[in-house]
C-alpha cells in the first residue's frame, strides 16, 4: 500500500512498456516487399520480360499460385504470364504491352503487384513507366488491355510491420525517434505549467519544477535530433540536410536553450526565476509553430510536411500502433520519472543553501 501511495507503479510501468517497445520494436518481421522492377521501362506494343525484386519474400514456396499484374487503375492492368521464382527474391513473368495509352497519353506509370499464396499481396507504385509508341496506331485500345480483375487476393493476417519502400528496417526507428517529440512537448508543457503557478504564487519550489521539466524536456529534445538523423542520414542520404523540420527544431530547441542562459544570467533567485517564467511561456507558445504548423508549410522530406499529416493511414498500421502507443507512454513515463529525481535534487541543493 505504501508502494503505491509513493508512486512506484507508473515507474515500474515504465520500464515495462519500454521493454516491451524495444523487444517488439527490433524482433517483429517486415511484411514482404517489392524493391524494384528490372526493366523499370518498356514501349507499348512490345513483350517484355520483367524481374520483380523483393523484400523479406519467399518466392520459392508454393509458386504455382503467385500472380502478378501491372496495375493503370482500378479498371485496367496487365496481367503476367509464365511466371516463375528465380529464387525467393526474383520473380520473372512476361507481359504484352498495350497498342497505345488511354487518354493519348505519352507515358504513364504503372504499379506491380504480387499476390503470392504464402506472402500475401506486396505492392509497389509507380515501378513501371510504360512509352508511347507513335509508330502504332492505337485502333485497337480497348482491346489491348488484358481485363483481368485484381480479386481474391491473399491478404495476410499475421503479426508484422509494414513494408515502406526507401526506408526498409529503419521503420523500426517509429518506436523510438517519435515518442522522443511527445516527450519533449508533455515535459515542456508540464515546465509552462509550473512557470504560470510561479508567477501567481512566486513559491520557489515552482519554479525548481519549471526548470527541471524544462530540462529533461530538452535532453529528449536532442535525443529526438540525434535519432532522426541517424534515421536520415539512412533515408535520404546524409544526417542534416538542411530539411524545414531539420531547421524548425534546431531553432527551437535553440530557444530552450536561451532559457537556462537567461536563468543563469541574475544572481537573485526571485527575480531570474520571475523573468525565465515569463519567457517559458513564450517559448513554450513558439514550439507548437516551430514544431508543427510551419513545417507544413514548405515541401520536406520529413512526414508531415506540405500539409500532410505527420501520421496517416499510410504511416502506421494496427501493428505498428500496439507498439507505438505503448512507445509513447513508456517513454513519457521515463521522462517525468527522470525530471521527479532532478527537483529532487534541486529540492536538496536549495536546502543546503538556505533558498526557500
Amino acid at each position: 500500500m505504501k508502494i503505491m501511495k509513493s508512486g512506484f507503479w507508473w515507474k515500474i510501468l515504465s520500464i515495462v512498456l519500454i521493454t516491451y517497445s524495444i523487444l517488439a520494436g527490433i524482433l517483429v518481421p517486415l511484411k514482404p516487399g517489392i524493391i524494384h522492377l528490372a526493366p523499370e521501362t518498356g514501349t507499348t506494343g512490345q513483350p517484355v520480360k520483367i524481374q520483380f525484386f523483393g523484400y523479406n519474400s519467399f518466392f520459392t514456396k508454393n509458386p504455382e499460385g503467385t500472380r502478378i499484374w501491372l496495375e493503370y487503375d482500378e479498371t485496367r492492368a496487365l496481367f503476367g504470364k509464365n511466371v516463375r521464382a528465380v529464387n525467393d527474391t526474383i520473380l520473372e513473368a512476361e507481359f504484352i504491352l498495350p497498342n497505345a495509352l488511354p487518354k493519348n497519353e505519352k507515358s504513364m506509370v504503372l504499379s506491380a503487384i504480387i499476390d503470392h499464396p504464402n506472402d500475401g499481396v506486396s505492392l509497389l507504385p509507380s515501378a513501371f513507366q510504360l512509352v508511347d509508341n507513335d509508330s502504332i496506331t492505337p485502333s485497337t485500345l480497348e482491346n489491348s488491355w488484358t481485363s483481368d480483375p485484381i480479386q481474391n487476393l491473399n491478404v495476410k493476417s499475421n503479426l508484422s510491420f509494414p513494408y515502406r519502400n526507401v526506408i526498409y528496417e529503419s521503420i523500426r526507428n517509429t518506436y523510438f525517434h517519435v515518442p522522443m517529440w511527445f516527450v519533449l512537448l508533455f515535459l515542456f508543457a508540464a515546465s509552462v505549467w509550473k512557470s504560470i503557478l510561479f508567477l501567481k504564487n512566486p513559491i520557489l519550489e515552482n519554479d525548481r519544477k519549471a526548470a527541471s521539466y524544462a530540462e529533461i524536456g530538452l535532453l529528449f529534445g536532442f535525443l529526438g535530433l540525434f535519432t532522426g538523423m541517424i534515421w536520415a542520414n539512412y533515408a535520404w542520404g546524409k544526417p542534416w540536410s538542411n530539411d524545414i523540420k531539420q531547421l524548425m527544431t534546431a531553432v527551437a530547441l535553440l530557444i530552450y536553450l536561451a532559457y537556462f542562459i537567461l536563468r543563469s544570467s541574475f544572481d537573485e533567485p526571485e527575480k531570474g526565476a520571475r523573468l525565465a517564467a515569463v519567457y517559458n511561456i513564450f517559448a513554450f507558445a513558439s514550439l507548437i509553430p516551430l514544431l508543427y504548423v510551419v513545417p507544413r508549410l514548405f515541401a520536406s522530406l520529413h512526414p508531415g510536411a506540405a500539409g500532410s499529416p505527420a501520421f496517416g493511414s499510410q504511416d502506421l498500421d494496427n501493428t505498428m500502433r500496439m507498439v507505438f502507443y505503448p512507445a509513447i507512454i513508456g517513454w513519457t513515463l521515463l521522462g517525468f520519472w527522470i525530471a521527479e529525481l532532478r527537483i529532487r535534487t534541486k529540492n536538496i541543493e536549495a536546502h543546503l543553501l538556505d533558498i526557500d
